[in-house]
């Protein structure tokens, strides 16, 4: 399974959708997941706060498993490397299994912090559910360090997205990983 994660607006979902199009295997985005179990997570947030989030988020991923969901390719929520240790009993666990798996990858518009909080914020604030562009920002600041210091492959997104799917794909080829 390839695991996708990393800021919002840095084409998790979108890039997901065409990679598991490529491999022709499942597709499944853990917002729309989770969406599914709470409805809209922003409500939830706002009903319940940023922390009851983050553990039905783990527990949405972690129901993917239980309910025998087999995606091939899965878009992780923007934030899920970034909770706290406690957020979940399982997270620590997960966490480290996608830290070490050669199938993540983290998604960001650019590895140079301020062209990436630029786009990231310019991606955000054009989507329906987009914050103020200051909140943005503090977001994308916040996360950044973050999401670098992740042992992961990172991918540049500010590019065309065919060009994405082909050099994911070509990591993952066996050509790659010797005998």
């Amino acid at each position: 399974m390839i695991r996708l994660i990393g800021p919002g607006g840095a084409g998790k979902s979108t890039i997901g959708a065409l990679l598991a199009e490529r491999l022709n295997v499942p597709f499944l985005d853990l917002d729309r997941h989770l969406d599914g179990r709470v409805g809209d997570i922003s409500e939830y947030i706002n009903r319940h706060g940023y922390d009851a989030y983050a553990r039905e988020n783990v527990e949405a991923y972690c129901s993917v498993f239980r309910e025998g969901i087999r995606p091939g390719v899965v878009a992780l929520s923007s934030g899920f490397m970034t909770y706290a240790n406690d957020a979940h009993p399982e997270y620590g666990r997960i966490r480290r299994e996608l830290e070490e798996c050669a199938q993540t990858f983290v998604l960001l518009p650019s590895l140079n912090l301020e062209f990436c909080v630029a786009e990231t914020v310019r991606r955000q604030v054009a989507r329906p559910f987009g914050k103020s562009p200051a909140r943005e920002e503090a977001v994308i600041r916040t996360r950044f360090e973050i999401y670098m210091a992740l042992a992961t492959r990172k991918i540049e997104t500010m590019r065309p997205a065919a060009a994405i799917v082909d050099e994911i794909l070509a990591v993952l080829s066996p050509t790659n990983h010797g005998p």
